[in-house]
């Protein structure tokens, strides 16, 4: 039985934070929801990985070894890539007893279905994005519940603290290795993870007492930087100096993070290194947040906040929410954004008060109006911004961005 991950119409909802991967790489925790999925299903089973397909010369080259896009069997097993992987759901797939002809559905989601491979192609290809309502019509379908599936663009916050912990608990705590100063505190020693070759710097403070503290093998925490109640640095990446974070926050391989920042995720490959606080906020990767940069994520009076989508107002559910920002976009010195704003990809902000919520992709202004953003300058500056960090954007990236630049044939990008 071939076992196939697959992205479903739905992720169009998880616009702008999908537009350059595909939904299984999403963070919610320190993981992705790929990294969630093959963690718990190790050794068990081998994945197929369904993706866009203007995402999936670029993911290739990400993972050489997989499998995308390829149907080998008749017999297939499809499972949502929108599911947040727990041991619960491994067991069930590795278990494997899925009926033929059944979907499973949560609410009214398909989350997983077996299937005759026949179905998922036409003229031998399969489609960008599965239909699940018409397939689930040709199936019978059996509803379970207890899965935990991203279903609105604010659930990577909304499950972020749970998934931290639950991902928190395969990490060797207690396991204190690289170069850590003689004067750096490190309170409850048993919650504190310093990997080989990091570098923990003088006055540095790493708090496990009331959470846990990790430091990836070559990350550095800088001078008087306070780490504490889950924080997560991924390897290579930098806690600036005085840097204040806390609360269930995990930063990417190879980002930059500073100032105050709280219960946020930060994608590998972000900047976020001057003063200014990010709170209950996602920055995508080769995102840049200028000095001063502050992020609202509390409303004055306390009530629920709502997202503008595609210019309707949107009920969140949550008292927390800042900026869900998509890959390459950025912020000018001392810019502001309001409680659950959404930036597009390629998006440059600037000027002197709250930029709408809704900020559509290459986009180029701030609460005075937005111009779009040449293509060919987005692309040039995209080329400059990760060769800064030793990345050289490859042909398949530079059509994959320009894909999404140019608005696409096929999707109506945020």
């Amino acid at each position: 039985m071939q076992i196939i991950v697959f992205e479903d119409t739905r992720v169009l909802e998880l616009q702008p934070l999908v537009n350059l991967k595909p939904v299984y790489g999403l963070y919610t925790g320190f993981r992705t929801l790929r990294e969630k999925l093959e963690y718990f299903t190790r050794d068990g089973v081998q994945l197929t990985y369904h993706v866009r397909r203007y995402l999936a010369a670029f993911y290739a080259e990400q993972h050489p070894e997989a499998i995308i896009n390829r149907l080998d069997e008749r017999d297939v097993l499809l499972i949502n890539g929108r599911l947040v992987c727990n041991e619960a759901a491994a067991r069930v797939i590795l278990e494997g007893a899925f009926e033929p002809g059944k979907a499973y559905m949560q609410d009214d989601t398909l989350l997983f279905a077996r299937i005759d491979g026949s179905q998922l192609v036409t003229d031998g290809v399969m489609p960008d994005l599965f239909d699940t309502a018409l397939l689930a019509d040709e199936l019978i379908c059996e509803t379970v519940t207890g899965f935990r599936v991203l279903e609105h663009v604010w659930d990577v916050i909304a499950f972020h603290p749970d998934e931290l912990l639950r991902d928190a608990e395969t990490l060797e705590l207690g396991h204190i290795d690289g170069d850590v100063h003689p004067s750096v505190a490190l309170v409850n020693r048993n919650n504190i993870y310093v990997g080989a070759g990091a570098v923990v710097r003088a006055g540095a403070v790493l708090d496990g007492e009331d959470g846990f503290v990790a430091i990836g093998s070559g990350a550095i925490v800088d001078p008087q930087a306070v780490l504490m109640q889950n924080v997560s640095l991924a390897p290579w990446s930098r806690a600036k100096i005085g840097a204040k974070i806390f609360s269930n926050v995990a930063v990417g391989i190879a980002s930059k993070v500073g100032g105050e920042v709280e219960d946020s995720i930060i994608e590998p490959f972000a900047n976020k290194q001057h003063d200014g606080f990010l709170g209950h906020s996602y920055l995508s990767s080769w995102c840049n947040l200028g000095a001063g940069t502050n992020t609202s994520d509390l409303k004055n009076n306390y009530s629920q906040i709502t997202l503008r989508r595609a210019g309707q107002s949107c009920p969140t559910g949550l008292q927390f929410l800042g900026l869900l920002m998509g890959d390459h976009s950025k912020s000018a010195i001392n810019s502001m954004f309001n409680t659950g704003t959404v930036v597009g990809t390629g998006s440059n902000i600037f000027g002197g008060d709250f930029p709408p919520k809704e900020v559509p992709s290459f986009s180029w202004g701030g609460c005075g109006g937005f111009e779009h953003y040449d293509v060919e300058k987005a692309v040039e500056t995209a080329r400059k911004v990760m060769e800064r960090r030793k990345v050289t954007m490859s042909s398949a990236y530079e059509v994959m961005f320009r894909t999404v630049a140019d608005g696409g044939s096929r999707y109506s990008f945020f």
